[in-house]
């Protein structure tokens, strides 16, 4: 037995096909409102609204409870009571409502649309809380009979669409829309005559019941009747394919799909048009109606519709933009067409081109247009390296490719695996066969835009676009080199505040990419490497760049300054310095370790445009603001590389002291590196230059590295000498951090010497200064050589925590050194031997020879002592090369 429900038209329903009557006024409504939505509880005091539309009587629940027991008796178990409410347990093929749902989704229109008998429940009196239910039903009605005109009109079955149309409009007897589409459907199908009374029939309305005359497209279908001109025109104005695409699998799939609108975006040269072309071609046949092809550009609006209306045979479009594009939408309407817009500007550019329903559109765009409702979007970037060597070969020629693949891997490198610029490149290899690939390679290596001229006047367009400010910008971020910028450094590029605007523009036509946020939550930005090197070569602002450099330098000094030890950092005073706001600048340097983590490569390359341009005393103030960070992280690869650059850039503008800091720096790393006579030159130079300079605090940080060679070189006295010396000038100068390091430098010699109690009051201290300064780093130190004096484990320990803390590495390994001594003398060997494991692991890697030779020497003499003869004496053989190198 199947017993079925029908609302859509009057309530019915039926039990094996015959009529099942439902006696009472008040249990159909019940039974209608449950059926509106089926497979939900329904809560009672909803039902007694729909049933006592003004005041439910005291006995509602109770009748409630009769109607819903009369009901459950005629339908059985479908009917359910669920807590305070009422449900009706219903499938599609048992409601005539769910089926029409289901079937529109499937895009069975005619069949949905055969279930309507009428107006949702026409017999009943209705009630407010079915509104929103019936409304919704009624609009997908309307959208389903949309959809089927479309199909309808699409197959030629102009008098099938008429038929719904007219269907449509006696419920909305209003919706000029509907009236234009009836008018060219009908004189599509023939029907000139009927299609100019039906005009006459909807202008009578309007003017005569609303006092309006018929709007732009409604007049525009008639106007299109009327002159009869476009009835035989078919466009076919795609551009030829490319016979040489290559790759683009994923994005071809997406953009043959049916899409009203689809967006392809990208920078200069990935192939937006190439891609739009050819997916154009493969979709021809599902558009027999006609092909058009606009290139945008920089025109205006009205004109691309007028030369869109000649193309579909409109001698003379209207006179506005509005009229044109009604024109347009009425005319594709009836024939849908593949539409492709290339190159276009913006949105507003594109809007007024747009057709209306069953159509399709491709717009591409430098832009990344997104304000268009519905639209598809696809976003293109270089090709995959396989896939420009693809596409190169097939330009220039397969085995001429096979033949040198490394410089076919270098050309379509130097080409930013940019689908133009290596076609540009194939075609110039296709044109001279006489040339190996080694040469292309080397001509695009000196200059790549003299070579790919169709990639520079690609680029050259696009920078011309570009607003001033923006342009400015992007000249400046070209000159700051490949890295990737954090979003404040186009404020100082424009030396204003808030410059977001310009970033965003920039962002939305292709030519900065934003690569995510760092740790310290700045969005940071890159420019691709051809459209940088364009850039490059744009008139820029020099001033622009100067001021970048300020902003680092401030930034990287507000850092440093917050940083757990800064005892030997020196400053550029004379170096031009822009700040950001308060606020922003405590913000991104809270975690002043974590900034300069994310932003010690970006200020190295900093120092080397700093010193590119000239401006030495930025490039070594950049250079010193990093070493506290890059000795606390151990980077000593680039702390000499900024150190090395900055010094040039200081001796070539004739700034001594930028010279003095540059070369204390670099005697710092070549002194833990074991290059003795290294650090001991530059040391004793800046020595003599910051004393002849009269900086004496400055000149005590070179004798405390003066004093560090000679310790490690085992010469105590010497080293005491160089030790008490900057000691004396650090009280003299009132310079706290560095007596403190200067007395924990004399206590670390003594022990060395035997001089225990001088070594103790020297190392207590520099615990006491340490402490006082909240400097932890330095009292971790201290703690190593307290541990040494006291033979204590403790102190090793803490000492540890404190440099695991802080992230510093080196002094870490010599604390693990350290803590090994005393866990081997109380008989530890395992733990001995794991943390001289590591610590030697860790001077291995920071190039650190002494601390190597020291643990090695150590690790020896450990399993020595373990009774393991011959692994002993490999690391002591190991142990004697390497002090023998030092």
């Amino acid at each position: 037995m199947t017993v079925t429900f029908h609302v859509l038209g009057p309530l019915e329903v039926r039990r094996d096909g015959q009529p099942v009557r439902i006696s009472g006024r008040k249990p159909r409504l019940l039974l209608a409102t449950l059926l509106l939505d089926a497979g939900q509880v329904v809560a009672a005091d909803l039902l007694a609204e729909v049933l006592w539309a003004q005041r439910p009587p005291r006995s509602a629940q109770a009748n409630l409870r009769t109607y819903a027991s009369s009901l459950r008796a005629d339908l059985g178990d479908l009917l359910r009571s669920d807590g305070g409410g009422y449900a009706i347990d219903v499938t599609a093929s048992e409601l005539d409502l769910l089926a029409f749902e289901e079937l529109v989704d499937q895009g069975e229109y005619d069949a949905a649309l055969a279930l309507w008998r009428g107006a949702p429940l026409c017999d009943l009196p209705g009630s407010p809380v079915w509104d929103r239910r019936i409304e919704a039903l009624r609009d997908l009605r309307a959208r389903a009979a949309e959809a089927l005109i479309e199909r309808r009109i699409a197959a030629g079955d102009h008098d099938g669409a008429v038929s719904e149309l007219r269907g449509l409009l006696a419920e909305q007897p209003y919706r000029e829309d509907l009236w234009g589409r009836l008018l060219l459907t009908l004189h599509r199908g023939g029907r000139k005559a009927e299609a100019l009374r039906a005009y006459a029939t909807v202008r009578g309305r309007l003017v005569d019941e609303l006092g309006v005359e018929p709007g732009t497209e409604l007049r525009s279908a008639y106007e299109l009747i009327l002159a009869d001109e476009s009835a035989t025109v078919v466009p076919r104005q795609l551009p030829p394919d490319l016979p040489d695409f290559t790759g683009r699998a994923d994005e071809v799939a997406r953009l043959s799909r049916p899409h009203p609108v689809a967006v392809v975006s990208g920078p200069p040269g990935c192939g937006k048009s190439a891609l739009a072309v050819h997916v154009g071609h493969a979709l021809r046949a599902a558009y027999p109606s006609g092909q058009l092809y606009l290139e945008l550009g920089d025109r205006e609006p009205g004109d691309l519709l007028a030369e869109a209306l000649r193309a579909l045979g409109v001698a003379t479009p209207p006179p506005t933009v509005a009229e044109r594009s009604a024109l347009l939408r009425s005319l594709l309407a009836e024939r849908p067409m593949l539409v492709l817009l290339d190159d276009a500007r913006d949105a507003a550019q594109v809007r007024p081109l747009l057709p209306g329903n069953g159509s399709a559109v491709i717009v591409t765009s430098r832009r990344r247009i997104t304000e268009l409702p519905g639209a598809a979007f696809v976003q293109l970037g270089p090709l995959p390296p396989g896939e420009a060597l693809s596409l190169l070969a097939k330009v220039a020629g397969t085995d001429r490719v096979a033949r040198e693949r490394e410089a076919a891997l270098a050309i379509v490198a130097a080409c930013g695996h940019l689908p133009l610029a290596v076609r540009n490149a194939g075609a110039r290899l296709a044109a001279r066969p006489g040339w190996s690939l080694s040469v292309l390679r080397q001509h695009l290596e000196d200059d790549w835009l003299a070579e790919l001229r169709d990639v520079r006047e690609g680029l050259d367009r696009g920078y011309a676009r570009l607003p001033d400010e923006a342009a400015r910008t992007l000249a400046t971020l070209g000159l700051l080199g490949p890295a990737a910028q954090p979003g404040w450094v186009i404020d100082a590029a424009l030396g204003r505040h808030g410059a977001g605007e310009v970033t965003d523009l920039l962002v939305e036509v292709n030519l900065l990419d934003p690569v995510g946020t760092d740790d310290t939550g700045q969005p940071r930005y890159r420019v691709p490497d051809l459209i940088a090197e364009h850039a490059r070569r744009q008139p820029g602002d020099p001033a622009a760049v100067g001021r970048v450099l300020a902003a680092w330098t401030a930034t990287a000094e507000h850092a440093m300054a917050r940083l757990p030890t800064t005892v030997f950092s020196l400053t550029a005073a004379g170096a031009p310095r822009w700040r950001l706001p308060g606020p922003v600048l405590d913000r991104l340097t809270a975690d002043p370790v974590t900034w300069f983590e994310a932003e010690h490569e970006t200020l190295a390359a900093a120092v080397e445009t700093a010193a590119g341009n000239g401006a030495a005393e930025s490039a070594w103030g950049l250079a010193a603001a990093m070493v506290p960070y890059l000795d606390l992280r151990c980077h000593l690869g680039t702390w000499r590389r900024t150190h090395t650059v900055a010094l040039a850039a200081a001796r070539a503008a004739g700034d001594r002291y930028g010279e003095a800091a540059m070369l204390r720096g670099l005697a710092q790393v070549a002194l833990y590196q074991d290059r003795y006579d290294e650090a001991t030159d530059a040391f004793t130079r800046s020595r003599q230059i910051f004393r002849d300079m009269g900086d004496r605090r400055a000149e005590a940080t070179s004798i405390c590295g003066l004093g560090a060679v000679s310790q490690f070189r085992g010469r105590h006295a010497q080293a005491l000498g160089h030790f008490r010396q900057a000691l004396a000038i650090f009280e003299a100068t009132g310079d706290k951090p560095g007596e403190a390091y200067a007395r924990q430098a004399i206590g670390r010699v003594c022990l060395k010497s035997g001089d225990l109690a001088q070594a103790s009051e020297s190392l207590g201290l520099a615990m006491r200064l340490a402490q006082e300064l909240g400097d932890s780093h330095r009292e971790g130190c201290v703690c190593v050589q307290m541990g040494h004096l006291h033979q204590a484990i403790s102190f090793h320990r803490h000492a540890l925590e404190i440099f695991e803390s802080l992230g510093d590495r080196h002094c870490g390994a010599y604390a693990l050194q350290s803590l090994a001594g005393l866990q081997a003398a109380n008989g530890d060997l395992a733990r001995a031997s794991s943390g001289l494991e590591r610590a030697l692991q860790i001077f291995q890697e920071l190039g650190d020879r002494s601390g190597e030779a020291s643990s090695t020497q150590l690790l020896g003499e450990l399993h020595r002592s373990a009774g393991r003869t011959g692994l002993a004496r490999d690391y002591l053989r190991q142990a004697d090369a390497l002090r023998a190198s030092l």
